[in-house]
């Protein structure tokens, strides 16, 4: 395995995303508290990890940090500034600009190139972005696959295709879910250290797992029981 997860990050001092005092509750037949009086920094330039068993609040936890869902109760901060009550039309802008998703199953329309598929978040913002596409995806080892359409491409070049468009429009924050859970060992490997790389240009990166390699490339990772937060190395301890 390669050591690049093992040099010594350089963190933000200030938090690029916050949650204070969080909580979130759904409201239905019954009430069910996912997450319950959570606070969490994370900075520019730290890759963190969120574990915990199915149902203790991971994804909640995403959805809020990409401001995708409000809390309940607490406050949302993004680069310092409170987001928790921004309109619709505010948050979308929010999201744009500051935050870039992975998604589990990549999430790639199947008719567009990989070249398309990463300018895809730009198509109404009015730029020329095909350039930095092509950048993008030559980063990340795929500036022979520019023109494949997803059919084409194995589970890992997919996977890194999504990373690249998470990238497209700079974003100070990136939000993975499970980023390795469809990819065999080797494959995640390779992607936990272009996300290390992505780290190392100063962007804060957060994945829900529940896959041990991902901690280990990880700079901290916090464990998520029954929406309650705690941390430590072992984040798979029970």
């Amino acid at each position: 395995m390669s050591d690049t997860h093992q040099a010594t990050p350089t963190i933000a001092d200030e938090p690029a995303i916050s949650l204070e005092s969080v909580t979130k509750r759904y409201v239905g037949a019954e009430t069910v508290t996912a997450l319950a009086d959570v606070d969490l920094s994370v900075y520019g330039g730290e890759f963190l990890a969120i574990v915990g068993p199915s149902g203790s609040g991971k994804s909640t936890m995403l959805n809020l940090l990409g401001l995708l869902d409000a809390p309940t109760e607490g406050v949302v901060r993004l680069d310092g500034q409170d987001v928790t009550d921004l309109s619709e039309a505010e948050l979308t802008d929010a999201r744009r600009e500051y935050i870039g998703f992975v998604f589990q199953d990549f999430h790639l329309l199947p008719t567009l190139t990989a070249v398309e598929n990463v300018t895809l978040p730009t198509a109404f913002t009015g730029g020329r972005y095909a350039d930095r596409a092509v950048d993008l995806l030559g980063r990340v080892g795929l500036g022979d696959r520019l023109d494949h359409t997803p059919d084409e491409l194995s589970g890992g070049q997919k996977q890194r295709v999504a990373i690249a468009r998470a990238l497209i429009n700079q974003p100070d924050v990136l939000l993975a879910d499970e980023p390795t859970g469809n990819l065999d060992r080797d494959t995640g490997i390779k992607i936990l250290e272009e996300v290390k790389r992505i780290c190392d240009r100063g962007v804060a990166v957060v994945a829900v797992t529940h896959d041990e390699l991902v901690t280990e490339y990880a700079d901290r990772t916090v464990r998520l029981v029954d929406g309650r937060l705690g941390e430590g190395d072992d984040g798979f301890a029970t």
